[in-house]
C-alpha cells in the first residue's frame, strides 16, 4: 500500500475533493443503513464469543513466512497459495480460488490468486474480512542500499493480517457463527507489487492505481455474482509491537459508522490506548476499491506510525526486517479479540 504523503503534489486535487466530500458527509457519515441498531448500544450480553488464540495466529504467520517471500509467480508464492487454500478449506464451508491476470506498473502481465473462504453461504447478511497475502518484491525502504531490490518476508505487511483471519476461521469452525450471519474471508493477492521507490516518479499516474491489484479485480468480479456485504474489515500490518490504530482517513470518509462500531468495541475491551480515537492518514489500500467499486462500506485496521523514519508506517515496513522476529503475539491477540467480538455480536 502507499500513503498520500508519499505521492506527488498533483494528488492534492484528489485530496481536496476527498476532504470536501468528507465535510459534506460529516452530518451523516456515522449513520448506519436503515433499520439497524445504533452502534452506541451495548452488545448483547448473552452472546458467547470464543477466545482468540494468539499463539495459533502467530503460527499461521510463521507458516506463511516459512515459504519465503510470497512474490507472485515464484515457487514460494505458489506453495503458500496451496497451503492457504487447503488450510482455509479445513474450516470454511466453501473455498474459492480466484485466478486472475493483472498488469503491473511496467506493463508486464502477472498471474494472481485471490483466496476466499465462505462461512454460512446461505445467510443473507454477510460480513467480509480481508487481508493481502502476497509480499513486497523489493525492500525499497531498507536502510542498507544493497538490500533494496531484495524481496521481503512480509511478516507484518501481509502475513499478520492473514494469520489473524486464519485463526478467526478456526474459531468459526469450533463455535458456530450466529445463524443469521455469513462471513467471507478474502485473501487478496498482488496488493504490494507497486513500483520500486526509485521508479515511483517515472511510473506515476494519478488516474491509475498500480497497487491493490487483487482487490481491484475482486471488487469488480466478486466470487459470487452480485455479491453484497453489510460491511467489510481489512487488516494490514496488525502484528507489530506497540501499535497505533487510528481511524484511517478513507475508512472514515466511506464507512465511519463501521469504524466507530469497531473502535467502540475495542474501547469496551480495554484496547483504547491502541485503537486511538484519532483521524489517521489517507492510505491507498485494499479497502479503497472495495468501497469505490463494490460499494461495500469497508474500513482498514492498519498500524500507522507518523514518527517513524518513513513518516507513516512501522520502521520495518518494506525492509528485510519485516520478518517473524518482529511479530508480537499480543498485538495479534488484541486485533483478533476485537474481530471475534464484532462478528459474534452482530
Amino acid at each position: 500500500m502507499f500513503t498520500f504523503a508519499a505521492e506527488k503534489k498533483t494528488e492534492m486535487k484528489k485530496f481536496i475533493l476527498f476532504i470536501a466530500s468528507v465535510l459534506l458527509l460529516s452530518s451523516c457519515g456515522d449513520k448506519q443503513p436503515k433499520g439497524t441498531p445504533s452502534t452506541s448500544e451495548k452488545p448483547n450480553k448473552t452472546v458467547s464469543v470464543p477466545n482468540f488464540n494468539a499463539d495459533s495466529a502467530y503460527q499461521y504467520v510463521a507458516c506463511q513466512t516459512s515459504f519465503g517471500p510470497r512474490v507472485p509467480e515464484t515457487q514460494a508464492h505458489s506453495d503458500c497459495a496451496q497451503w492457504l487454500a487447503a488450510k482455509l478449506g479445513e474450516y470454511a464451508d466453501t473455498v474459492i480460488v480466484q485466478d486472475f491476470r493483472a498488469k503491473l506498473y511496467n506493463g508486464k502481465g502477472v498471474e494472481g490468486q485471490n483466496i476466499v473462504g465462505v462461512f454460512h453461504p446461505e445467510a443473507k447478511k454477510r460480513i467480509v474480512l480481508c487481508a493481502h497475502w502476497d509480499s513486497r518484491p523489493y525492500a525499497d525502504h531498507d536502510p542498507d542500499a544493497a538490500n533494496t531490490h531484495t524481496p521481503i518476508d512480509g511478516a507484518n505487511d501481509g502475513a499478520s493480517g492473514v494469520g489473524v483471519l486464519m485463526e478467526c476461521a478456526r474459531q468459526f469452525k469450533l463455535q458456530e457463527l450466529p445463524e443469521h450471519l455469513g462471513v467471507d474471508i478474502v485473501l487478496f493477492d498482488l496488493e504490494d507489487y507497486g513500483p520500486h521507490i526509485e521508479e515511483a516518479e517515472k511510473y506515476y499516474d494519478e488516474d491509475v492505481n498500480y497497487w491493490a491489484l487483487g482487490s481491484q479485480y475482486w471488487s469488480k468480479h466478486p466470487h459470487v455474482y452480485g455479491y453484497k456485504a453489510y460491511y467489510g474489515i481489512l487488516l494490514d500490518m496488525v502484528g507489530g509491537s506497540n501499535p497505533t490504530f487510528p481511524k484511517e482517513y478513507y475508512s472514515q470518509g466511506y464507512a465511519a459508522w463501521v469504524s466507530n462500531k469497531v473502535w467502540r468495541r475495542a474501547a469496551d475491551l480495554g484496547y483504547r490506548p491502541y485503537f486511538t480515537n484519532e483521524l489517521g492518514a489517507l492510505i491507498s489500500d485494499d479497502h479503497v476499491p472495495m468501497n469505490q467499486n463494490a460499494g461495500i462500506p469497508t474500513i482498514d485496521i492498519i498500524d500507522l506510525q507518523p514518527e517513524s523514519s518513513n513518516e507513516c508506517f512501522p520502521e520495518v515496513w518494506h525492509t528485510l526486517n519485516d520478518n517473524i522476529d518482529n511479530i508480537d503475539k499480543t498485538t495479534l491477540g488484541m486485533v483478533g479479540d476485537v474481530l471475534l467480538h464484532v462478528v459474534y455480536e452482530e
